[in-house]
């Protein structure tokens, strides 16, 4: 009989124990590649919203954990825009409130006039952009106008105040979509953040022959500004996608996706330990005979070697489909979208199957070497 076709039959004649083994594995798998999945999904999104207006470097007030906590004077971007380097700035006070109709919370973005990441936004119609005199007016993403079943015209309670629905806008980002925009005087107001913004950003001129260099220089001139008083301001600048990965919110996030995979993977590899220990100690005297006849040490550890790794395989591949799965079916909740993407990448799926191999590694190593070292005469006798 052929070696793989052995391990196979193997595998079939306790149908049950291998297929729970599978179940345990993928379960694992699943809880990998779905967490992995959302955090990751999440992570992109915000650099989509980035990448999508342009914006090179974001200043905040330096040690604050969260971008919604940072506070600064926006006399400072007349200062930020006389830096080497940079091309425009726009202020922004960026916040979540909440939105009658809504169960959460809401982003929302206060933006001047004049703010270049107006360019982005494209405004369906009947609506139209905000104007000066837009003191009450919203403009709602594309997905957000559709959880709250608002059109133009209509009005939406924001933070107990009314505000008219003046444009609803698609901004090809998923995240954006889920957002609100008004000028940022209004927001300032409903805030009760006078003159306040919580952030810059900041494009750099495109012909920079070495723009690397360009952002680190631009940095430490922002890092060392300082006030009347010749202390430094205490701003924080990052370029955009270090900006969005040293989020606190992303890095707990990932950090509790890592922890809950963790301890998913040791339940897992526990389970496939049992199943490989209890399915070498029945075949003991199978093993005694195999030695018998001539089959090496290294033989036999490969046999169980194959037969753990193809159960860890399996659970793998059936854990990716079940993740798909279910990172499909949360993308669809209304408080999810815009937040997941609903896809996998080739780079999770990569991971998972490298999980796997270690699943496959702990949970028939031990049975490999404690079957292999059976001597054949013990082994023959064992009952």
């Amino acid at each position: 009989m052929h070696f793989l076709d052995f391990v196979l039959r193997n595998l079939l004649r306790r149908k049950v124990r291998t297929a729970l083994t599978i179940v345990g594995v993928s379960v694992a798998i699943a809880a990998v590649v779905g967490l992995m999945s959302i955090t990751g999904g999440y992570e992109e999104s915000s650099k989509e919203v980035y990448a999508s207006h342009g914006i090179d470097m974001v200043v905040v007030r330096a040690g604050e954990a969260v971008t919604n906590g940072s506070t600064l004077d926006q006399s400072l971007a007349k200062r930020l825009q006389e830096l080497d380097g940079v091309s425009k700035v726009s202020m922004a006070l960026r916040d979540t409130v909440s939105i009658e109709g809504t169960s959460g919370l809401v982003p929302v973005n206060g933006w001047p006039l004049d703010s270049f990441n107006f360019d982005t936004l494209t405004i369906l119609p009947p609506g139209r952009d905000l104007e000066a005199s837009d003191k009450q007016a919203v403009l709602l993403g594309k997905t957000l106008a559709e959880n709250l079943d608002k059109k133009v015209g209509d009005e939406v309670e924001i933070e107990g105040e009314k505000f008219t629905v003046v444009g609803i806008y698609d901004s090809g980002s998923i995240m954006e979509d889920r957002s609100a925009v008004m000028l940022l005087r209004a927001f300032q107001n409903l805030s009760s953040k006078d003159a306040q913004v919580s952030q810059f950003d900041i494009t750099v001129k495109k012909d920079l022959s070495n723009r690397a260099a360009v952002l680190v220089a631009l940095r430490q001139q922002i890092e060392g500004l300082r006030g009347d008083d010749g202390n430094k301001l205490g701003l924080a600048a990052q370029a955009s996608d270090e900006f969005v990965k040293s989020d606190n919110q992303i890095r707990l996030a990932h950090a509790m996706a890592w922890i809950t995979s963790a301890i998913a993977l040791i339940v897992g590899s526990i389970g496939m330990l049992n199943t490989m220990i209890v399915s070498v100690l029945e075949r003991t005297q199978e093993i005694g005979i195999l030695r018998a006849i001539g089959w090496r040490k290294s033989r036999i550890i490969s046999m169980i070697m194959v037969e753990s790794f193809t159960l860890s395989f399996a659970g793998a591949a059936t854990g990716i489909l079940l993740a798909f799965a279910l990172v499909q079916m949360l993308a669809r909740f209304p408080a999810a979208q815009g937040v997941l993407s609903g896809g996998i990448t080739i780079q999770i799926v990569i991971l998972a199957y490298l999980l796997s191999i270690l699943v496959g590694l702990v949970g028939g190593g031990y049975p490999a070497l404690r079957g292999a070292s059976l001597p054949p005469t013990e082994a023959l006798r064992y009952e």
